[in-house]
């Protein structure tokens, strides 16, 4: 920079220095481009902090990986009544964790001592609502049960948001809604649960959709909130539900609030609300690529194995869950040249055989093996997926075997299930009828998709082993498909 020393001498202008004026006109430049780069890197400098500053505040830790979502993160509240609990618990118990789940059963009325001490220690809590009769219920044909369902919501998160352990989910269902809670844990590592999410299904009956919402998480199929939205909804839930008193149940309500906070439903297919009746063969058999997360009404539906009760049905299912949750029901369709016949295994449930040809869009068609769950006129029938027709003649069906027993190697961790066939009295070509067989076996390992997989889940191919539909025995391998595979009959 240039300094100046003051000199107190008048000068004339005819006598001012021309050197000394340029002079001073350079050291001027200089100072001024010198403050100029000095602005420009303060200003730089400045605004590299600044953006620091704003890229720290909108990248917060939510930017940062996260671990899977374990069991241990899900808390569970169930609605229940004094009436319906010792009906249903033993639903509860078959997937309930006494050692790695939090949660409680809401019910009206306390329990007798007896019925709070039988397996208790085998089932979740058993909480008494608080009392709903302050709340408006205007709903014609309904039951205010639901203002006192919908609060468990309130409750659950009240009772647990200061535990000293992780909460990423709160799950809701009915007393006899069965989660698989492996496939729902590994559903929500899909997700962020420092984002608002609300996850669930809707009917699969369009008029029940059309009535209640299609773009509402039914409560029997379960309701999952990520903790942040949990939080938020719980602290006024009392005052938004004052606001609906015409609608019809427990989860509309929800629904609604959750609406008011600007949160739509992410649908996962594997939640199954199930508004069903009769044979669930033909929905179970053409299970999505998506984890199985949950059944319900078991008690409505026809036991899912043959010569069973309804709950012991469920328990040869879960038999097979125990060993390979994530492969539960998942379908892969492969096929005999020979014989054109179209294999289709749902795993640790059913192997079918049709004895013709069908391309892979149409064996996933779902058979209506099931009736609506209540008479809707015309729409009575109209569903929310696509479905084929089930022979009312059973020499004219698909040969349906049923998983009788799963069993793991320890050996190279191979997974074996055996399927037998449900006897008709039909007559059969047993040169060429499927009906000749009696057993398929099937050999897989157990599935662990990465959460890649699991946001982008591809159905696996299956192949038959060693010419085994010549005798009386099949056994078939589940794989994962080549990359450029295709799954259709090769010529």
């Amino acid at each position: 920079m240039c300094l100046f020393r003051p000199v107190w001498k008048a000068y004339s202008s005819s006598s001012y220095s021309p050197i000394f004026s340029t002079r001073m006109m350079n050291c001027m430049l200089l100072s001024v481009l010198f403050s100029f780069v000095y602005l420009l890197a303060s200003l730089s400098i400045s605004m590299l902090q600044s953006k620091d500053n704003i890229n720290s505040y909108f990248s917060s830790s939510q930017d940062q990986p996260q671990s899977l979502t374990e069991i241990d993160h899900i808390v569970f509240g169930i609605g229940s009544s004094l009436n319906s609990w010792p009906a249903r618990r033993d639903y509860v118990k078959l997937w309930w964790d006494t050692q790695r789940m939090r949660g409680c059963v809401f019910v009206d009325q306390p329990l007798s001592a007896l019925e709070n001490n039988t397996d208790s220690h085998l089932l979740p809590p058993i909480c008494v609502s608080e009392d709903t009769s302050r709340f408006r219920y205007t709903c014609a044909g309904g039951d205010r049960r639901a203002i006192r369902i919908a609060r468990c919501v309130l409750e659950t998160v009240r009772m647990f948001n200061t535990s000293a352990h992780e909460v990423r989910w709160y799950v809701f269902g009915d007393d006899d809604t069965i989660f698989i809670p492996k496939n729902l844990a590994r559903t929500l590592s899909k997700y962020d649960d420092r984002s608002w999410y609300y996850i669930g299904a809707a009917s699969e009956i369009y008029e029940s959709n059309r009535v209640f919402g299609n773009d509402m998480a039914f409560g029997g199929g379960g309701i999952a909130l990520s903790s942040s939205l949990a939080n938020v909804l719980a602290k006024n839930f009392d005052s938004c539900i004052e606001r609906y008193p015409y609608l019809y149940g427990g989860d509309s309500r929800i629904h609604a609030c959750v609406l008011e906070l600007g949160v739509g439903l992410s649908h996962e297919p594997g939640f199954h609300q199930f508004d069903l009746n009769g044979n669930a063969l033909g929905i179970l058999t053409s299970h999505s690529t998506r984890p199985l997360v949950s059944l319900h009404h078991m008690s409505h539906l026809d036991p899912l194995f043959p010569n069973s009760t309804t709950f012991s049905a469920v328990q040869h299912l879960f038999s097979a869950v125990e060993l390979d949750p994530l492969r539960i029901l998942q379908l892969s369709v492969c096929y005999d040249r020979r014989y054109s016949w179209t294999i289709s295994v749902s795993w640790g449930y059913t192997v079918q055989i049709e004895s013709r040809h069908m391309f892979v869009r149409d064996v996933l068609r779902t058979q209506q093996t099931f009736r609506p769950w209540q008479n809707f006129g015309g729409l009575a029938s109209v569903y929310t997926f696509n479905t084929r027709e089930f022979n009312p003649d059973p020499c004219k069906r698909p040969v349906t075997f049923f998983m009788e027993y799963v069993s793991s190697h320890p050996g190279d961790g191979t997974i074996k299930s055996v399927y037998k066939q449900a006897y008709e009295n039909c007559t059969y070509d047993p040169t060429s009828s499927p009906r000749k067989i009696e057993e398929i076996r099937v050999f897989s390992t157990r599935l662990d998709p990465h959460i890649r997989q699991l946001k982008a889940p591809r159905r696996q191919c299956c192949d038959i082993l060693h010419n085994s539909t010549k005798g009386k025995v099949m056994e078939i391998a589940i794989r994962e498909c080549k990359e450029d595979e295709f799954i259709y009959m090769q010529p």
